[in-house]
């Protein structure tokens, strides 16, 4: 089922994006979506950016951070306590033992026993 959804928008934005372009009345040409990130350029600037080993990755970062301690069962994430340096917030169950994870964050989220 899903994977008819998604045939259907992949097929809903290709046909929005041959529109734009022909469209355009611009004597200009519009640029190529494919070329504007291509693998060459991001396994480039990956590779670069890994030789500088004194700069820890953003999941070594993220990691550093301890688990939050959360009183009841679902942990509400938003990323920041600032809305605009946030991300959509997600509710997160806290039922089993380990800790969860933000899908966009990457924080980490523990219920907090009381005994």
């Amino acid at each position: 089922m899903a994977m008819i959804g998604a045939k259907r928008g992949y097929a809903l934005a290709s046909k929005l994006l041959k529109a734009l372009n022909s469209s355009s009345s611009s004597s200009t040409p519009l640029r190529p979506f494919s070329s504007v990130v291509n693998s060459e350029i991001t396994t480039s600037h990956t590779a670069k950016w890994m030789q500088d080993t004194t700069k820890k990755s953003p999941m070594e970062l993220i990691n550093e951070v301890p688990p939050i301690k959360v009183e009841g069962r679902i942990a509400a994430c938003e990323g920041d306590t600032n809305p605009a340096l946030g991300h959509p917030i997600e509710f997160i169950c806290l039922d089993k033992s380990e800790p969860a994870v933000c899908k966009y964050c990457g924080l980490r989220y523990v219920q907090d026993h009381h005994h």
